[in-house]
């Protein structure tokens, strides 16, 4: 088989000399020629140490008698877009990547790809460009960051800056925990979508196993780049492309893992989009199938016990797919040139449970702490759950398992807001009481980018009367850390003309989580047939005027006319 920068070698004579022009040598030229992309910058702590791990895996290549090409385009972070209009870059800059490594990629042809990143849009920007160029493909992801003192980290500072307006600490104390809350580089130590998307690539078969969610200060990161830039190689000689690995059983248990891990709701925008890319389809009931009989094992932040720095001590992905092994497609392709049950079996042979036992020894806790054995589930019902109804007809998502039970059934009266700023503000001032539904809306993609309402939840989840006695209901997003009863991605969104662009004060909002049902039940207060609630829907749509846009210019204006539905994965097309 020649390789693909041979072919074009022979069809491109400048493509050698220029080569040559930056430091190849004449022998660099006949070798494997291997991309390195990773969002590496000065943009967050998940993105500035990923030099170190280019490095790396340049230097596995060339052990490996390929040559490596190292290219960037960096992210932005979630974190640091919070409480102003940089939010509404934060789901278009994923699709952004992915146009880069398309552009990257098909502008000078490699062999083969290593693709380094570590946080919420950059790892789904990786993976959906690894299935839109469809060329041999290692992923090898960034880590975690260290938690801070007492197990401080980051998703509990929206709670404490929430506590700060509401008088119950100090500005010396906040301003404590936000010296204190990020002590390395590395994703945020939580089960966000940062986290949740390193394991996800991970179940996916597109990463060495037991390499997702290292420590992002631990030697093992290190050593894992440089073994991904070695079998980068070997892909690139095997031909071992992405759409020939990656099935719908993939697919499936990766959200099977998603559901043993409490992963970020933020997933059923990204892995729909990745699939996507694949030529595949992912729609939003496929989750719900899968979660509906799958068990939820880890303890991890935001709605568990640990910092997610626990997660690779008590045996990663590996050991989540070891304790749900019966669920598990175990036949599926991998990066490694095995099926997923020969990589688990492999793994039981070398050394690395012993190293995740070491540092579980160091912090004084078992194994069962972290991740729960399969006889013994934190919960039989998966995490998340897709509502539909006449509020959402084409779907809405709950992380079901941090919603207090009080909220899973329930009747509420509308309290609708046009942007999340006035439904903030309402909530600090106590202007939000229980038995109501707060309504954030025209936040979806086309409406503003479709940013986390990440400051609101945190306003709602962090005070304990109205976490168990009222609902956000929202065609936006949440942040992978939002805990409490937030429902998101409403569909159709507000911007389109969605029935939640319909809804009036103190109309009665019917939330049934067991029964995956999200309905207006009620008009002005008072109780109707579903008949009636259907026709006075449509009379307020015939009244219904399209907003102005908000996006006036430049990539958010590309982004709100070409982004698909919530539900299909907010990409563009």
């Amino acid at each position: 088989m020649e390789l693909r920068s041979q072919q074009v070698r022979k069809i491109a004579p400048e493509m050698d000399p220029l080569k040559m022009g930056m430091g190849w040598s004449a022998g660099d030229l006949e070798k494997p020629q291997i991309i390195i992309e990773s969002t590496f910058g000065e943009s967050h702590p998940g993105s500035a140490h990923l030099l170190e791990l280019v490095d790396e895996a340049a230097e596995g290549i060339y052990e490996s008698g390929g040559r490596g090409a190292r290219y960037f385009a960096t992210d932005t972070c979630d974190g640091m877009s919070q409480g102003h209009d940089g939010g509404n870059y934060s789901l278009v800059s994923r699709d952004m990547i992915c146009n880069m490594i398309e552009i990257h990629n098909n502008a000078t042809p490699y062999d083969a790809g290593v693709f380094i990143a570590s946080c919420d849009k950059a790892v789904p920007a990786h993976l959906m460009g690894i299935g839109r160029i469809n060329i041999p493909s290692i992923v090898i992801t960034g880590g975690v960051m260290d938690a801070g003192p007492d197990l401080l980290t980051l998703e509990q500072i929206g709670m404490y800056s929430a506590m700060l307006k509401r008088g119950e600490i100090s500005e010396e104390k906040l301003t404590w925990y936000k010296h204190h809350a990020c002590p390395s580089c590395g994703a945020c130590s939580f089960m966000g979508t940062a986290s949740t998307m390193q394991i996800m690539a991970e179940a996916l078969g597109l990463m060495l196993p037991g390499t997702a969610l290292m420590p992002a200060t631990s030697k093992e990161l290190k050593i894992a780049a440089k073994e991904a830039g070695a079998q980068a190689v070997w892909l690139a000689k095997n031909g071992l492309t992405p759409r020939k690995m990656i099935t719908m059983e993939s697919f499936e248990n990766a959200i099977m893992v998603h559901a043993a891990i409490s992963g970020s709701t933020n997933s059923l925008l990204h892995i729909p989009a990745i699939a996507h890319e694949l030529g595949l389809t992912i729609e939003a009931d496929t989750f719900d199938r899968i979660h509906r009989n799958a068990r939820y094992l880890l303890d991890i932040r935001p709605a568990g016990k640990w910092p997610a720095q626990y997660f690779y001590y008590a045996g990663g992905v590996p050991r989540i797919m070891e304790e749900i092994k019966s669920m598990l497609h175990l036949e599926c392709m991998t990066v490694t040139g095995k099926t997923l049950g020969e990589n688990l079996e492999d793994l039981k042979k070398k050394d690395f449970y012993e190293t995740c036992d070491d540092y579980l020894q160091k912090i004084g806790i078992k194994r069962t702490d972290v991740i729960r054995s399969f006889e013994d589930p934190i919960g039989k019902n998966g995490t998340v759950a897709i509502l539909k109804g006449n509020l959402a007809p084409l779907g809405a998502v709950v992380k079901h398992s941090a919603v207090a039970k009080e909220m899973h059934q329930a009747v509420l009266k509308a309290k609708p807001f046009d942007s999340e700023e006035e439904a903030m503000e309402a909530v600090l001032q106590g202007n939000i009481h229980p038995g109501e539904a707060v309504i954030i809306r025209y936040e979806g993609p086309k409406g503003s980018g479709m940013p986390e309402m990440f400051y609101t939840t945190e306003a709602i989840s962090s005070d304990p009367v109205l976490s168990k006695s009222i609902a956000l209901l929202t065609d936006g997003r949440f942040s992978g850390a939002t805990k409490g009863p937030a429902i998101g991605h409403i569909s159709p969104e507000a911007a389109q003309g969605g029935p939640i662009a319909l809804i009036e004060e103190d109309d009665l909002i019917e939330i049934d989580i067991p029964g995956r049902s999200l309905r207006i039940t009620g008009i002005k207060g008072k109780a109707v047939s579903a008949e009636e609630a259907d026709r006075i829907l449509e009379e307020r749509k015939k009244a219904w005027k399209p907003r102005e846009s908000r996006m006036k210019s430049g990539v958010l204006k590309i982004f709100s006319q070409h982004a698909v539905s919530p539900m299909k994965g907010g990409y563009m097309e």
